[in-house]
């Protein structure tokens, strides 16, 4: 019995982590009341409470969660690459991220991650994110210091371009700011040979 107790309570807040994804994406850590939360998930607020201490720690659950989807991502991608070679594995690595960004969901939990980076729970969370992915990509793709820094940088810049919708604009800094960037939308994501050489669109 006891066992069928935990099964549950896991499952429910797995599944509240995830419904956390989608609501905190879209009003960010300050503008989401518990009550929202416990709305999009089905359940009370007190429930809510029960699975987590505070509205803190459901939100470093739920980006948590984000950078294990990322992780997967990313191995996935490693693991689909023409080569061992670092360029090739980080060139997978970064088709992969892309299409999962066509998830704004997960991209934006990481931008309001940001904005509330001074809370410092969330702060230890996205800076733990970050070093796990980066370690993922060394380690992974063995690849040099500077090939990883322009993975990453590449992917922040991503963000950027995605977030505003840059591509789509026809103006030379655009143009000159998307250069050789592709990536894909909600609708109809790119396949792995659309995907900038380089690191992630």
């Amino acid at each position: 019995m006891a066992r069928t107790v935990t099964s549950t309570s896991q499952s429910r807040r797995t599944a509240l982590v995830d419904s956390a994804i989608r609501t905190f994406a879209r009003t960010g850590y300050l503008g989401t009341p518990t009550t929202a939360l416990a709305q999009d998930a089905g359940i009370s607020p007190a429930y809510v409470f029960k699975l987590f201490p505070n509205k803190t720690a459901l939100f470093v659950a739920a980006l948590d969660r984000c950078f294990d989807l990322v992780e997967a991502a990313l191995e996935e991608g490693a693991s689909a690459s023409a080569s061992v070679e670092p360029a090739d594995v980080l060139e997978a690595m970064g088709g992969a991220y892309a299409r999962l960004i066509a998830d704004r969901d997960l991209l934006l939990l990481q931008v309001h991650a940001l904005s509330a980076s001074d809370v410092p729970e969330i702060h230890a969370s996205m800076t733990r994110g970050v070093a796990r992915i980066t370690s993922f990509a060394q380690s992974r793709s063995r690849g040099s210091d500077a090939q990883v820094q322009r993975f990453v940088a590449v992917g922040q810049l991503c963000h950027l371009l995605t977030m505003l919708g840059i591509p789509d604009l026809d103006q030379s800094w655009a143009r000159a700011l998307s250069r050789g960037i592709r990536h894909p939308s909600p609708a109809a994501p790119l396949t792995r040979e659309e995907v900038e050489d380089d690191g992630p669109p």
